[in-house]
């Protein structure tokens, strides 16, 4: 009895992933005007039920194995990056990953109507189990299509996390062989080694002498901050450079010399006019105050 239970568990599965590859283009063309599928592939519905029996296919192979409930099933490594630019796109259009949730879930009732057209009786001990087991299997898609989100997400923060980060440090050329990085906010370990990229590909290719680093606009300098600093500088010696921390502020003044922090090593300027008149002064360049309105030349 056990034999025969088991033998009928085994073969739902495998009378599933039949039906699918036989009902392959009616699903894909009931799928291709679903939202999920519709707003996404708008040019050609054609690229719609393409998409439509790529996923059905995959839904197919992993019926057959029988891990319905398996996210990992290697039949679905052929959908997961189609099904991730499709909920990337929902995502931009500005659904939220509930919304999403339900468009796929939406995906199962035109398929258990074409499954239960299978059945003479669709109220049978059969139809019900295969029934279940697409349920099982859809409900394995939606997750599957979650994660790709998910992943596609981090992705796409981790991208603009790091575009954020080079724009927020820009490197500035001041003069020939002069060049300067505007420091605003907190300099953190990430921030850090943008910052000294940056501002080493600029000594390269400005084949800059001077490297003035302004901290005007960062609000606190604690050990790990100095620590950055003084690693940029360094690096920036390392490639031919001197390099000048301009900006230091009383109270980072202070605080620096509270923490026992010695960066007696480093040169170091008021403000950003005062590291630039140095390097200027350290190339033979005179800087000195235009005449007066009115005023006669000598």
């Amino acid at each position: 009895m056990q034999v025969a239970e088991h033998d009928a568990a085994s073969e739902v599965p495998q009378r599933l992933g039949g039906f699918l590859e036989r009902r392959r283009e009616q699903i894909a063309q009931r799928w291709a005007d679903a939202t999920l599928f519709r707003t996404v592939f708008i040019v050609s519905r054609g690229e719609a039920v393409e998409a439509c029996e790529a996923v059905v296919d995959a839904l197919a192979e992993v019926a057959r194995t029988g891990r319905l409930e398996d996210i990992e099933a290697t039949g679905f490594a052929a959908v997961r990056e189609q099904l991730g630019r499709m909920s990337a796109s929902r995502a931009r259009a500005g659904s939220s990953p509930s919304q999403i949730a339900g468009e796929v879930a939406g995906l199962r009732e035109p398929v258990i109507a074409l499954l239960d057209a299978e059945f003479a009786d669709p109220g049978d001990e059969q139809a019900h189990a295969c029934r279940l087991a697409l349920t099982v299997l859809m409900g394995t898609l939606r997750l599957v299509v979650m994660e790709t989100a998910v992943s596609a997400g981090e992705e796409l923060i981790a991208r603009q996390r790091h575009q954020l980060l080079e724009v927020a440090t820009p490197v500035i050329r001041l003069w020939d062989g002069v060049v300067a990085v505007p420091l605003i906010g907190t300099l953190d370990s990430a921030r850090s080694q943008t910052v000294m990229e940056s501002l080493l590909e600029a000594i390269v290719d400005q084949r800059a002498r001077f490297a003035i680093l302004d901290i005007t606009g960062v609000p606190t300098v604690d050990s790990l901050v100095a620590q950055h600093l003084m690693k940029t500088v360094a690096a920036a010696r390392l490639m031919g450079a001197e390099c000048i921390v301009s900006g230091i502020r009383p109270a980072i003044a202070q605080t620096i010399v509270q923490l026992g922090i010695d960066l007696g090593s480093i040169i170091t300027r008021a403000g950003l006019a005062d590291a630039l008149a140095y390097a200027l002064g350290r190339q033979g360049i005179v800087v000195s105050p235009a005449p007066a309105a009115g005023a006669i030349p000598r």
